[in-house]
C-alpha cells in the first residue's frame, strides 16, 4: 500500500509543484504592475484556471464588476450560439398584397427586415448589393411583376425602433462603431465620408463626396487641418432617424480624400433609394410612395402586412456572423444577436428583453446574476458591468460546446495568446485561453481600470502577467 500511495505522490507531485509556481509568478508578476505608477489610482481584476480540471490558480479582484467594452462580446457570442444555434440565419422578406394581372401588381409590394445586420454587408459575397437586387428583381419576374401600382413599403416593425443601446454616450453614435441595429438594417449601416483638407494647420475642410451616397438633408463640416500625420481625430455627430449632422474635429493637413466613416441615421431610407434606383434601371415601374414602418408609426398609423410571401433571403449562418463579430469586433453584430434572442424567443427583438434571455441563461448555469450587468450586446456602453471571475466560467462553459471550434477560431490572437480584448475610457481587458510550453491550458481574464496614460504600455505590462501562463 505505501508502494501504491508512494508512486501516486510522485505522479501528482510535480503537478502541484507546477500550478504553485505558476501562482507565485502570478502574484509576483501583478504586484509588480500594481505598484506601477500608471496604475497609483487603479485597479486590476484578474482570473486564471485550470482549462482541463477548474481548478483556480490565480484569482484577484475577481469579483469587482467593472467596464470591459469588447471582451463581454464573448459572452452575448456564447449565449447567442446557445439560444440560436450556430446555424441560425437571419431573413428578410419580400411579399405583396393585391393582385398581379397582365405583367402588374395592383397592391403594394413589402420587404420585411427581421433584424439581420449582414444585409448589403460587403464581408459576404452573396449579401453584397448586387446578388441581392439580382435576386429580388429575379423573382418579381417570376411572379409577373413587372410594374407596381402601389407602394413600397420596408417593414423592420418586428424589432424596437430604439436601435441604440443605454448608455451609449453621444461621441459614439453618429460614428461607423456607434451604429444602431434597426429592424431593416443595410450595409451594416455604415457609410465612409472622404474629405480633403487644406495645407496649413487650422485651416477649413471639404466633404468631396460619401460611399455610398448618404441621405442626409445636411451635413455640417466644422472639421479643421491638422499637421500631417497626425491621424483621424474626426467625430461625427448624427443621431437616429435625424436629417442634420455635423462633423468635429481635425484631420492630418495635405489629404484629398481623407476617409472617415460613420453610421446612417435610418437605414430604410438609405435601402429605400438603392431600391428605387435598381427599379428604375430594371424599368419597373413604382406608381406610388417608398415608406417605412418608421415613418407610418411618425403618422400615428400601421404599416399594413403582406398577404403572400415570394422569396425570403437569408443571412449567412451565425457561426459565420460570430466569426466577424468578434475578430472584428463589430458592435452592430452584438446589438443584433441580443435583441433576436428576444424576437425568437418572445417574438419581439428588444435589448431589454435580450438583455434578460442572457441573464436568465447564465444563471441557469451558475453564474451569480450579479457578476453580469448589461445595457448591450456588444461593450460599447461604460455602464456595462463584469467580473472576470464570470468571464472565465462563461470561456469554461464555451469548451464543453459542440460549437466551441467556431468560437475559438474567431477569438484574435495578441501575444500569442487566442483572445478578445476590449478597450474604453482608460479600461483595458482581455479574455481568452493559454497554453503553457508544458502542455497545461489555462483559461483567464484579465481587466484593468482607471490606469492613466498610455493605453499601448499598459497593455504591454498585462501581456507580461500573461507570458507568465505560456
Amino acid at each position: 500500500m505505501r508502494t501504491v500511495y508512494l508512486v501516486i505522490s510522485l505522479f501528482i507531485l510535480p503537478f502541484c509543484v507546477t500550478a504553485q509556481s505558476v501562482s507565485l509568478k502570478l502574484e509576483a508578476a501583478v504586484d509588480k504592475m500594481m505598484g506601477d505608477s500608471q496604475l497609483k489610482n487603479g485597479l486590476v481584476s484578474i482570473y486564471i484556471v485550470n482549462s482541463n480540471t477548474g481548478a483556480v490558480v490565480y484569482s484577484k479582484n475577481a469579483t469587482v464588476g467593472l467596464a470591459a467594452a469588447s471582451s463581454q462580446k464573448v459572452i452575448t457570442a456564447a449565449t447567442a450560439f446557445e439560444l440560436l444555434g450556430k446555424n441560425y440565419r437571419f431573413k428578410t422578406d419580400l411579399g405583396y398584397s393585391g393582385e398581379i394581372k397582365n405583367g402588374g401588381l395592383t397592391g403594394n409590394l413589402f420587404v420585411t427586415g427581421y433584424g439581420d445586420p449582414t444585409l448589403g454587408s460587403w464581408r459576404y459575397a452573396a449579401n453584397k448589393e448586387e446578388p441581392i437586387f439580382k435576386s429580388w428583381l429575379a423573382q418579381l419576374k417570376k411572379n409577373n411583376i413587372n410594374k407596381i401600382n402601389g407602394n413600397v413599403y420596408l417593414d423592420g416593425s418586428a424589432y424596437e425602433f430604439q436601435p441604440i443601446s443605454g448608455g451609449w454616450i453621444w461621441d459614439d453614435m453618429g460614428n461607423y462603431y456607434g451604429a444602431g441595429h434597426y429592424g431593416i438594417n443595410w450595409h451594416e449601416n455604415q457609410y465612409d465620408l472622404f474629405i480633403k483638407s487644406g495645407d496649413n494647420v487650422g485651416d477649413k475642410t471639404q466633404i468631396v463626396r460619401s460611399e455610398p451616397e448618404l441621405q442626409v438633408t445636411n451635413m455640417v463640416n466644422q472639421l479643421t487641418t491638422a499637421k500631417k500625420g497626425s491621424g483621424d481625430n474626426a467625430y461625427i455627430y448624427l443621431p437616429p432617424y435625424s436629417n442634420t449632422g455635423f462633423i468635429n474635429g481635425t484631420i492630418p493637413a495635405g489629404e484629398k480624400a481623407f476617409k472617415i466613416s460613420g453610421s446612417f441615421p435610418n437605414p430604410s431610407d438609405q435601402l429605400q433609394q438603392v431600391i428605387s434606383s435598381w427599379f428604375k434601371q430594371s424599368n419597373l415601374l413604382v406608381t406610388g410612395k417608398y415608406e417605412s414602418s418608421f415613418a407610418s408609426i411618425i403618422k400615428g398609423q400601421n404599416i399594413p402586412k403582406p398577404a403572400q410571401v415570394i422569396y425570403t433571403h437569408y443571412s449567412p449562418p451565425l457561426d459565420s456572423i460570430i466569426y466577424w463579430f468578434i475578430k472584428k469586433s463589430i458592435n452592430l453584430y452584438g446589438e443584433a444577436l441580443l435583441k433576436t434572442l428576444a424576437y425568437e424567443k418572445e417574438g419581439f427583438g428588444s435589448t431589454e428583453r435580450g438583455i434578460s434571455l442572457t441573464y436568465d441563461f447564465w444563471k441557469n448555469k451558475g453564474i451569480d446574476s450579479t457578476s453580469i450587468k448589461m445595457f448591450d450586446g456588444s461593450g460599447l456602453s461604460p455602464q456595462n458591468r463584469i467580473t472576470t471571475e464570470a468571464f472565465v466560467k462563461v470561456m469554461q462553459y464555451a469548451i464543453t460546446r459542440p460549437w466551441f471550434p467556431s468560437f475559438y477560431n474567431a477569438l484574435p490572437e495578441y501575444n500569442g495568446l487566442k483572445m478578445k480584448s476590449g478597450t474604453i475610457g482608460g479600461t483595458k481587458s482581455f479574455t481568452g485561453y493559454a497554453k503553457s510550453k508544458a502542455g497545461t491550458e489555462y483559461t483567464f481574464a484579465i481587466i484593468v481600470s482607471n490606469y492613466h496614460g498610455s493605453s499601448a504600455q499598459v497593455v504591454q505590462k498585462m501581456y507580461t502577467v500573461l507570458d507568465v501562463l505560456k
